[in-house]
């Protein structure tokens, strides 16, 4: 499975403020960009964290975009997964409605009763990992349901977990001309942090885009 994660970011690297709200760092030709990046992958990844503070729909915005997927014989829409070791999606989630098929990843110490309402409310479940979701174990489970490109937007736990297990292939990162601030403000990986054995990445390309940079990295 091919993993490319992308975010856009502060120049002081925070994805959002401290009350995480999502915050507009980028404008409308890194939106169709993004959108583009959607429509070429299999499925679109978000941490529950991201579920639980935008709610997003993670669905593509450009019709033509969709027409093509059609086209080629795939569905409208990318699949989308949510990384949800204690199954706390919501049950109302934008992600659960029918526009696309949605495998929610949890560990086996979720719940059993969560696990049901999700299931009744649309989600595929993938179990892997006993107290945390194992994301090399969900990942070959998503690969064998046909997920070939996964496009990962977020948020920094997520992100952070991928590098960890070195799962990431590619990184594009829009860096906006403001500062966000704030000890509290998410990063583009948070999470524990590493102390040695830092990721490193090869600079591909910079771009600029809007009012922005775009860095592209191969991982």
């Amino acid at each position: 499975m091919h993993v490319h994660v992308n975010a856009a970011a502060s120049l002081d690297g925070k994805l959002s403020s401290r009350r995480r709200e999502q915050v507009m760092i980028s404008g409308d030709d890194d939106f169709a960009r993004v959108d583009e990046i959607r429509a070429a992958a299999d499925a679109v990844a978000v941490g529950v964290g991201t579920v639980l503070a935008d709610d997003p729909h993670l669905t593509l915005d450009d019709p033509d975009l969709v027409a093509a997927r059609e086209e080629r014989g795939d569905p409208p829409h990318p699949a989308r997964v949510v990384a949800d070791s204690r199954a706390r999606t919501p049950t109302d989630a934008r992600i659960l409605d029918d526009a696309a098929t949605t495998y929610v990843l949890v560990s086996e110490a979720a719940p059993a009763d969560r696990r049901e309402a999700l299931e009744s409310a649309g989600a595929e479940l993938v179990v892997a990992g006993a107290e945390r979701v194992s994301l090399p174990d969900a990942f070959d489970a998503l690969e064998s349901r046909g997920v070939d490109r996964l496009m990962v937007e977020g948020g920094g736990e997520l992100i952070f977990s991928l590098f960890e297990a070195g799962l990431v292939d590619e990184l594009t990162l829009y860096v906006g001309s403001m500062v966000i601030g704030g000890r509290d403000a998410p990063t583009l990986a948070d999470g524990e942090g590493f102390v040695a054995d830092f990721p490193k990445l090869s600079l591909r390309d910079v771009e600029r885009v809007d009012d922005g940079v775009l860095l592209t990295y191969d991982c």
